[in-house]
């Protein structure tokens, strides 16, 4: 009874006027959304090219209307996990193994990136006009389920990293909304920013790496303020830029 009264006074907090203040008038919220925000469309852009080429068998009109119902089921999933997130996020074991999924996602990407495999993930998504979700639903609103489960799949990394970030609700309620609206609407945007500057798509991992270790640490009581980590992840991406000017600098001096 105790755990569903937890869950309860969770999703409660999100009708709290209060917290709503707390947070919006916060200069420090605010940066810790605008991190969820930074790290969900570095992360997340090119999963908006992925949807894109799931729904690009149907019409244009449907199109949209497919990757809405989709934008939708997204708002859905992120209020139903944030609020059970904030509760389950409370038992040691559940950091260890949030934890342990973040650090292993860091290390997979730079074990990847040291290999440097090129595969076709954009095509490897495109849905299957004769699949099962297909045959059960018909065209369109197998696709729309298809978008579904997609997005439920592209949220798992991103809710993760987010409550490494905060436990608040608000604030990741804000963030997670604002990033995936931010990922559908400007995914070029991201692209186009990592095309540039390169070393953004490590920094993100970087940063996945960092909250994994904030969140082992809280199983044992250490919880860093969340200033101090606001210009933990200030710093870092500083420091990215400097290391992309060293990085083009050299280039630039070696093909003289």
């Amino acid at each position: 009874m105790s755990f569903l009264q937890g869950i309860l006074n969770t999703y409660a907090e999100f009708f709290q006027w209060d917290m709503w203040v707390k947070v919006l008038t916060d200069p420090v919220s605010w940066g810790l959304i605008g991190t969820l925000i930074i790290l969900e469309g570095l992360l997340s852009a090119d999963n908006a090219l992925v949807l894109a080429v799931m729904v690009k068998h149907l019409p244009v009109k449907k199109r949209r209307k497919a990757l809405f119902y989709g934008l939708l089921g997204a708002y859905s999933f992120r209020f139903l996990a944030i609020g059970l997130g904030v509760f389950l996020i409370k038992l040691w074991w559940i950091k260890v193994i949030g934890a342990g999924y973040l650090a292993w996602l860091s290390i997979k990407y730079f074990i990847d990136k040291q290999k440097d495999g090129d595969g076709g993930e954009e095509d490897a998504h495109e849905v299957n006009q004769g699949g099962l979700l297909i045959r059960l639903f018909g065209t369109f609103w197998g696709t729309v389920v298809s978008v579904e489960l997609m997005d439920i799949a592209f949220s798992v990394d991103s809710v993760l990293a987010a409550f490494g970030v905060s436990n608040e609700v608000w604030i990741l309620f804000v963030g997670g909304i604002l990033g995936v609206l931010m990922m559908r609407g400007v995914a070029g945007v991201f692209l186009t920013l990592i095309d540039r500057v390169p070393e953004l798509e490590t920094t993100a991992y970087i940063l996945i790496a960092i909250i994994a270790i904030k969140m082992f640490l809280g199983v044992f009581g250490f919880e860093l303020e969340p200033l101090y980590f606001f210009i933990i992840l200030v710093l870092t991406f500083g420091a990215t830029f400097i290391v992309h000017y060293l990085n083009r600098k050299k280039v630039s001096e070696s093909g003289k």
